[in-house]
């Protein structure tokens, strides 16, 4: 099988992918004439604006001086305290939502509208042939600290994580290995590796609060 890359960053990409995992740039597809291109990414925007790719976090934990083992880590294994991200960082998390007609992602710091309206989604076309499936249906967003949640863009026929409805307007958490189901039909596994942990779910001693 030969090797599928990135027209925009050279890196390699998957076939069934919509959005380049790297630099965030739509990967080209066979559409009809009369469809018009995509619009650029958030991602693509603020690199082509000339945006740095994100940097490394704090080296050492500012409590007691312990050294960081992850740019990302949310708590200093040493001191249990919370580090606080530094300034501008970006966390490397990127979200893949893996639906029927091909793989979306979205890279931490940014969000992502999944409806059949090109003129409101990027990846519309994933949803071309799903008629239940509002033109805006929801937004995924993933945090610069890489925490990511799904909003129901008040769709007609809902929007699901893990078989449970999200009430219109309202956000629901996601977390790797959930299941996000838009409609009745569409729907789409969620990969999230290297997610951080929830400060509000851990006491100041880093151990998991009951509930």
């Amino acid at each position: 099988m030969a090797t599928l890359t990135c027209p925009a960053c050279t890196a390699t990409v998957q076939q069934d992918d919509l959005i380049c995992f790297t630099c965030g740039a739509n990967l080209p597809r066979e559409r009809p004439a009369n469809e018009p291109a995509s619009p650029p990414t958030v991602m693509q925007e603020y690199l082509s604006r000339g945006g740095a790719a994100p940097g490394p976090g704090p080296a050492a934990c500012p409590h007691c001086g312990a050294v960081l083992r992850e740019s990302s880590a949310m708590f200093c294994v040493v001191c249990g305290q919370p580090v606080p991200p530094a300034s501008g960082v970006i966390s490397p998390v990127v979200l893949r939502l893996s639906f029927p007609t091909g793989n979306v992602e979205v890279p931490a710091g940014t969000s992502l509208i999944l409806g059949r309206d090109p003129e409101e989604s990027l990846v519309a076309a994933a949803f071309a042939d799903y008629d239940n499936v509002s033109r805006r249906h929801a937004t995924v967003t993933v945090s610069d600290a890489g925490l990511a949640t799904i909003r129901d863009e008040h769709s007609t026929n809902g929007t699901f994580v893990n078989g449970d409805r999200v009430l219109p307007g309202a956000e629901a958490r996601l977390a790797d290995g959930d299941s996000v189901r838009l409609a009745g039909d569409v729907t789409a596994q969620v990969s999230l590796p290297r997610q951080r942990r929830d400060p509000d779910q851990y006491s100041q001693n880093g151990h998991r609060n009951p509930g």
